[in-house]
């Protein structure tokens, strides 16, 4: 019957997914690297007029099927034991922390695993009711190609998964696409009075379990640690952060765990230092950059070399099993920094996430700004550094890569390029490590030190930024993130983000009829077309052959991060949306990489001192997370 069914399919080729595409059909890149066709040690060749997707990380290769794995955990931070600052986490809990305190050594790590786009439940030992006969939608992969059509069989094709479920691959409807891209969308009114007036964010898998990860603290801090405002007793520390994984989820995890708290105990120290010396009061702006990036080093180096300290001590495989992990995987790291008292917003980067300010120009359009560098492989400053420090090495940057693999150049974990030679052969043979990589010499090649920006926020004009894992800019240019949040805004009500600035009292019934001019309120830079200096383009338009239109876009979602994600997938488009969701992992990973998106508003807003969730723009369901 399958067969049958099968051979109809092929035959009727009913092609939606391929019109949305253009009149090609859509061709699987048998030599994109990013997705483990091949190794990645191996030569090949590149024309040089054409853009090859890179990954961060090698893939194994799958056979072609339904193959969802239904991997569960617990989404979880570890508490911490300060006694001087205040934590609001997301409005949902508080707790005291002491600054002096160093970060605690967190028990274990957790991956919040992905959801299956469809899936029947029989956790109860009970069987599922017998699906009724029905004919639905279903993608169908063929010789590197896939199609939509209509599936005539009683039920869709599944795949037995570790627990009882099932997990199915048919086409997903417009309806069920929004309940997976809402999934994970989170919103807060943060009512603290001090320039930030709300955030929204949402994370979108491709891998199973995802490996992105992200956290947010807002810290009261008292007047012991830093002057407050005039008027007030503290000021706020807010932080929010996105952690790009790869070759795992664990790196990210163990970020999402401690790296604020790593950060804030050397910048409380510094801080109370400055206002030891009268004559400061407050830290210079290098003396706050430098404990930036202390914190970040101090946790690779927990990372990397105490780890290895611990297991050698240990002799315990079962052991290095959880201690490693962290080493053994790797994760970008791109976490920004709010000191309410003096309206400075920094952004610590270390990798390929992106962060971009949205600010109003004097045309009245919104005027885009990176707040990183892009740092991979293939950028000028990182190749010209990497070269520097390793001289006479040929091949520490090859095809845009560290020594041909990996292809951010900053990160934590990924101890296959940290590690010497020496210690790399002891974990492989007695803590399951890896063979280093052929052209390793003189290592360390890849560091976690960051690049920092700093840049005066002007909540008065509504600026806002957008922070994202570099799937989102493989879909979309930094003008174009931009002005999808300027359209989102004007179409929002006038409280939607306690502003009541600059914004039309337009419903959402009105915006999905799409009643407002389609081009987006951005201005067009000379570079937006290129990503300019440091910033790689999207990628992934040339690949789903996306013709660059502002009428492509919709406004659908109450979510600004979702709106985002909605946008990058396709928008207005269903047929796109639908069918990139509908791909299974680790298939889908040839298409779109793991997603997380937040968006920071800032603006003159309550001061009611509270930080409250917005269930309108939430995902239902959302427990409350525990304090750090």
């Amino acid at each position: 019957m399958r067969q049958a069914a099968l051979q109809a399919l092929r035959t009727a080729r009913r092609t939606p997914v391929r019109r949305l595409l253009g009149s090609k059909p859509f061709q699987v890149a048998t030599q994109n690297r990013a997705l483990g066709t091949r190794s990645i040690y191996s030569t090949f060749k590149r024309d040089g007029s054409s853009q090859i997707l890179l990954s961060s990380m090698r893939f194994p290769t799958y056979p072609i099927a339904a193959l969802l794995a239904l991997l569960g955990g617990v989404y979880y931070y570890q508490d911490g034991q300060f006694s001087d600052l205040k934590v609001f986490t997301n409005g949902n809990s508080t707790s005291v922390i002491s600054p002096a305190t160093a970060a605690q050594q967190p028990t274990g790590l957790s991956s919040l695993g992905a959801q299956p786009a469809i899936s029947t439940l029989a956790t109860n030992g009970a069987k599922p009711e017998p699906a009724e006969p029905r004919q639905g939608r279903t993608l169908i992969v063929e010789d590197d190609q896939f199609y939509a059509g209509e599936l005539s069989e009683e039920v869709p094709l599944s795949k037995e998964a570790e627990d009882p479920s099932q997990q199915k691959l048919e086409m997903l409807t417009p309806e069920q696409a929004t309940q997976i891209l809402r999934r994970r969308e989170e919103s807060y009114f943060v009512g603290r009075g001090r320039g930030v007036v709300r955030y929204d964010l949402v994370q979108l898998p491709s891998n199973n379990p995802i490996e992105d990860d992200h956290a947010e603290k807002i810290v009261e801090v008292p007047q012991t640690v830093t002057p407050s405002p005039e008027g007030s007793t503290t000021s706020d520390w807010m932080f929010w952060g996105v952690f790009d994984g790869h070759s795992g989820w664990t790196t990210s995890a163990k970020l999402r765990q401690v790296l604020i708290s790593f950060v804030a105990r050397e910048l409380n120290a510094t801080y109370k230092s400055a206002l030891r010396e009268s004559a400061l009061s407050i830290p210079s702006p290098s003396a706050i950059d430098t404990a930036i990036k202390k914190g970040f080093l101090l946790l690779d180096h927990e990372i990397i070399h105490e780890s290895v300290e611990k297991v050698m001590k240990s002799n315990s495989k079962r052991a290095a099993a959880e201690i490693l992990a962290p080493a053994f995987s790797g994760s970008c790291a791109l976490l920004s920094f709010y000191d309410s008292r003096s309206k400075m917003f920094r952004v610590a980067c270390t990798g390929d996430s992106r962060a971009v300010l949205g600010r109003k120009g004097p045309a009245g359009k919104w005027i885009a700004t990176a707040l990183s560098e892009d740092q991979t492989g293939g950028t000028p400053s990182e190749m010209e550094r990497l070269r520097a420090e390793h001289p006479g090495e040929e091949y520490v940057v090859r095809h845009g890569r560290i020594l041909g693999g990996l292809e951010p150049s900053r990160a934590f974990g990924d101890s296959m390029y940290k590690w010497t030679k020496d210690v790399q052969d002891r974990m492989r043979k007695s803590f399951f490590g890896k063979s280093a990589p052929p052209l390793l010499k003189t290592p360390p090649y890849v560091t976690a030190e960051p690049i920092i920006t700093t840049t005066k926020v002007e909540p008065e004009k509504g600026d806002f930024v957008v922070m994202a894992t570099d799937g989102l800019w493989e879909m979309l240019s930094n003008e174009e993130v931009v002005g999808l949040v300027g359209q989102w805004l004007e179409s929002q009500p006038r409280t939607s983000t306690g502003t009541g600035t600059g914004m039309k009292d337009k419903s959402w019934l009105q915006s999905w009829l799409g009643k407002s001019d389609n081009t987006l309120p951005v201005e067009k830079g000379p570079e937006s077309d290129n990503g300019g200096e440091g910033q790689r383009i999207p990628i992934r338009q040339a690949q789903w052959n996306v013709v660059g239109s502002d009428s492509r876009f919709v406004v659908e979602d109450k979510n600004a991060a979702t709106h985002l994600i909605r946008n990058a997938l396709g928008g207005r488009d269903r047929d796109m949306v639908c069918a990139l969701l509908t791909l299974p992992s680790p298939f889908s990973r040839r298409y779109r990489d793991d997603l997380t998106v937040e968006v920071i508003f800032f603006g003159d807003g309550d001061n009611s001192g509270d930080v409250v969730r917005n269930f309108d723009a939430s995902a239902s369901g959302l427990g409350i997370k525990a304090k750090l």
